[in-house]
This record gives structure tokens, sequence and C-alpha cells, in this order.
């Protein structure tokens, strides 16, 4: 007996003096770790103070705080931010889909803001505001001179609240006064829904806020109720995310109950969560197509994503944003919050989708190029190859629509959208929006429309030429080929006074969205391009050759 306890007296001693040291390395460890911080934080405070009160001018401390907040958030990732109380309400609408306020979307020129469009069936809308119309004065506050955001505040508040604008509007004389009572604002994730081709259900999805889910569910049960569809289109093209659970509630429409949608990973492990697939799918069978581009991040990288790993379906567009990072919301004092990034996530292939380098982002802010030789390859469920390095690439790649620079000129300086207001006042009616067109008739009243209006603009071409002309007359060489030069100049200029007609069906399609947009709202827009839509031409192809679905996803 002696000999056992002897024995096991040995090893409990040793455990016992190990606890120790560790405890003592990890007590030593944080209290280092709350010396640095308590360290720190008196520098900063003392150094706050010292530049209020001696600084040769006049500072506002809540600014400057706002921008060493920002500074330091920006030197870590693109998506942890400081949110001041001010912006609480913007914050809640992103993630709700719902605010406080008139239901209008405005725009700056010049000194003034202006209402670009209404939401049906909101207090804008119900008061006569229309596209176009230049706000004045907001509850006898002066508009004049200030930002978008400082009048989409004045313009927001309590629902039941009053708010008064004054506006004023092309073809009256006096400005008008317009009283409206705030209301809840929801705008709807899915703004449409409907049949395209015969037998194509197509949703189009713009957010991931609360009932996501549910509401493409109701989409493509009342499509295919009611015309018995036989594939079906997700269009996620241009949404920025939402909410996580909504990604996986939407990807299990599709796939089997019980299967991992996407893993959060982060430096504290027992915060890391698994989500998967908790109902039955609605149709696990139908085929299906994902729209995506460099727009479409987080939860719409999620779904894309799954849907690719699990074979589920064929993903169309150009590569996705490149956002896999998780956000939680953390409250601080004086009703402000963090918004800090916790985690990674990782699709059922095991691959992340952020960005390898968060500078490595194109002039969108998307993913950039990446070397193959950083990308790590991934199996899909069939065995397909795919790859991680930053969002998801499409299964069949389309470029991304261009505009030219003459639409482009015509856009910014709001000459297509002054002919459609000018339009929409002379017009009680159009055919509806899958049937609208600009025909040569229509088009050559928008041309009339133009005559003595300024639209200049400089193209790439005589930016070249321009920059040959500097080139060659430090070098000397310029008289011997200014010849060459003016006539390459005069062509140019003879070309460009054709663009009006080079580019007229890229001017028709973009004319044909804005009236569209005019007499039937968001709703509009999206019909009234669904018919020349490259990507949705795309699927619908796919669909009729279902020898080549079914063999992009079986390699």
């Amino acid at each position: 007996m002696k000999t056992i306890r002897k024995y096991y007296r040995k090893p409990l001693t040793i455990a016992a003096f190990v606890a120790i040291i560790l405890t003592s390395v990890i007590s030593t460890a944080y209290v280092s770790k709350n010396f640095e911080i308590t360290r720190n934080l008196d520098i900063f405070t003392t150094l706050f103070r010292e530049l209020v009160v001696n600084y040769v001018d006049e500072v506002n401390p809540a600014e400057l705080i706002k921008t060493g907040i920002d500074e330091m958030l920006y030197s870590l990732d693109p998506y942890t931010n400081f949110i001041p109380e001010s912006e609480i309400e913007d914050f809640r609408f992103m993630t709700t889909g719902q605010y406080g306020g008139i239901g209008a979307l405005i725009m700056r020129r010049g000194d003034y803001i202006f209402i670009s469009e209404t939401y049906e069936g909101f207090p804008a809308d119900k008061a006569g505001l229309l596209p176009g119309d230049k706000i004045i004065k907001i509850n006898d506050q002066s508009a004049r001179n200030r930002t978008q955001e400082e009048v989409s505040s004045l313009l927001k508040g309590q629902p039941g609240t009053e708010v008064v604008i004054e506006i004023q509007r092309a073809g009256y004389d006096e400005n008008l006064i317009i009283s409206m009572e705030r209301e809840v604002v929801r705008i709807d994730n899915i703004p449409y829904y409907g049949l395209v081709g015969d037998k194509t259900g197509y949703i189009k999805l713009t957010s991931f806020t609360q009932n996501a889910g549910r509401e493409v569910r109701d989409a493509f049960n009342n499509l295919h109720n009611e015309h018995s569809i036989e594939n079906i289109i997700l269009d996620l093209r241009g949404n920025g995310g939402g909410l996580l659970n909504e990604a996986v509630n939407i990807t299990n429409l599709f796939v089997d109950r019980n299967k991992v949608v996407v893993e959060t990973k982060g430096k504290i492990s027992e915060r890391n969560t698994t989500h998967r697939t908790l109902n039955n799918p609605i149709d696990k069978e139908i085929p299906l197509v994902v729209l995506v581009d460099r727009a479409s991040a987080s939860a719409s990288e999620i779904v894309a994503g799954a849907i690719q790993d699990f074979d589920r379906g064929i993903i169309i567009g150009q590569r996705t944003f490149g956002k896999g990072l998780v956000q939680n919301v953390v409250p601080l004092s004086y009703n402000t919050q963090l918004k800090v990034t916790v985690a990674k996530y990782y699709i059922p292939s095991g691959r992340s989708i952020q960005a390898i380098d968060y500078a490595v982002r194109d002039e969108d802010g998307s993913v950039g190029h990446i070397p193959d030789s950083l990308k790590v390859p991934f199996e899909t469920a069939n065995g397909r190859v795919v790859f991680d390095g930053g969002g998801i690439e499409p299964d069949i790649q389309n470029d991304p629509i261009t505009l030219s620079n003459i639409s482009l000129a015509l856009l910014t300086q709001f000459h297509i959208f002054e002919f459609a207001n000018e339009f929409y006042r002379q017009n009680d009616s159009i055919p509806p929006a899958d049937q609208f067109e600009i025909t040569e008739e229509f088009y050559t009243e928008f041309l009339k429309f133009l005559e003595g209006r300024d639209y200049t603009y400089t193209t790439d071409s005589e930016l070249y030429i321009k920059r040959l002309k500097n080139i060659a007359q430090k070098e000397k060489y310029f008289l011997s080929i200014e010849q060459q030069i003016n006539d390459i100049e005069q062509r140019i200029a003879q070309s460009k006074e054709k663009d009006l007609i080079t580019f007229s069906d890229e001017i028709k399609f973009i004319l044909k969205n804005e009236i569209a947009g005019r007499y039937y709202k968001q709703r509009g827009r999206i019909v009234s391009s669904l018919n020349d839509d490259p990507d949705i031409l795309e699927a619908l192809n796919l669909f009729n050759d279902p020898q080549r679905y079914h063999a992009l996803l079986n390699p």
C-alpha cells in the first residue's frame, strides 16, 4: 500500500505544480494585456485633451474622436465599423428593411437634392411627389447645400409624425407645399417575381432582411401553383447581403435537410457555429440558375456558393464581391454601436469566399485579380474543382454590361432623367412594362429633346491623342506627325457626331428602363429589362439544353 501511495503522490505533485505555473502564466498574460489597454487608453485620453485645449484652431471633439475611431478601424478590415447614434436608424434599416420616413429615393444635383423615385403606396407616392421635384425646404429648414445624408435624416422620423416639404416642380410658377405623415417604410426583399419564357420562374431578391427566406418560398410556390414552372432563376445581382440565417433558409428551399450550408470560425472557438438546413426542401429537383455579379456579396455569396458546392444549380454572371466575414453588433455607451468582425465563414466545400487581401480591390470595391498560385482548389459534391481566394466564380461567365461614353454622358448630365420626367408629365399612361418599347419615332423625339443641350464628353481615344501630342512635343516629333494627328482628331470628331445613332440600341434600353420606372416604379424597371437581359437569355438557353445543364454539374 505504501508503494502505491508513493506511486500516485509524485504525479499529483507534478500536476499541481504545472497547474500553478500555468495559472501564473495566464494571470500574468491577462494582467499584462489589461495593463497595455489601460496604458494606451490613458495616452489617448491625455493626447485628446491636450489637442482640444491647446490646438491653434477650434476643433469639434465629437468629429475628432469619430475620425480617430474610423482610422483605427480602417487599419483592421473594411467591415469593422463604428455606428454613431445618428446612423443607428440607417443600420436598423439594413437588417430589418424598414424605417420611419416618406418612402422616396433622393439624389444631389448642384446645390439641391431632388426626388429620384418614390416607393409605391408610401407617403411620398400618395402625396404626389414626382421624380425631378427639387426639395427647397423641409419643415422650414433650407435644403440648399445639404448633403444627401443630411436631407435623408430630415425626411426620416418616427412614424405618425408630420413632415412638410416645399418643392419646386417643372411647369409650375410657384413652389408647392406638401404635407405628409411619416410611416413605417418597409422595403420588400423581393421587388418582383414572375414568368420569363414559357415555363421558367424568375425571382429577384435584393436583400436578406428578416423573412427573406419565407418570401422566396412564397414566391416560388405561387409561381409553381399558377404557372406550373419547370425551371427557376434566382437573381442575386446587386444584392449586398444581410442576415446569415436567411441565406441558410433560402438555400434550404432547394437542398436536403441537415446539410451544412456555412460554418463560422473565429478567434474564440466557443463561438464557432455550424449552420445546417433545418427543413425539408420545397423542390430539390427543379433546374436552378442563380444570377450573380460583382455587387453580389456576403449572404448572396453564401447562397450561390452553397448551391454550387452541392451541385444543385448553375451560377451565371460575374465573379462575386468577395466578402466572407461575419460581424457582430456590440452596444457601446451613449447609444452607439460597434460592428466588429468576429469570424470568417466557410461554405460546404470548405472554402472561404473572403478576398485573400483586403487591399486588392477593384474600383467598385469587389475582389481584384488573384494570381492562380494563391488559389487553393476544393471539390464540390460531384467532384467539380472550385477555388477560394475571393468571391464565387460562376460556372458560366458573362461579361458585365458596360456603357458607352455617350450613354454615360446622357445619364450623368441627367438628360435621360429629364426627358423621362417631361414625358411622364405629358402622357397619362404607357403600355405594360413588358410590352413597352422605344420605337424609332419615339427615339426621334428624344433626339429633338437633346437639341441645344450640352452633353459633351471625352472619349478614351481623345485622351490618348492628347497624351500622344504632349509626348511628341516633348520629344520634338510633333511637327513631323502633326498632320496625321489632326486627321485622327477630325475622324474621331466625325464618329462622335454619329454616337447617338451608333449606340442607339443601348440608349433606347436605358430610356425604356427610366420611363417604365416613372409609371410602374421599381417593379417596372425590372420587368422592362427582362427580355433584353443577357444573363437571363443565357439561363433560358441553358434550360432549353438539359444535356448541357447536367453536363456542367457532372464533370
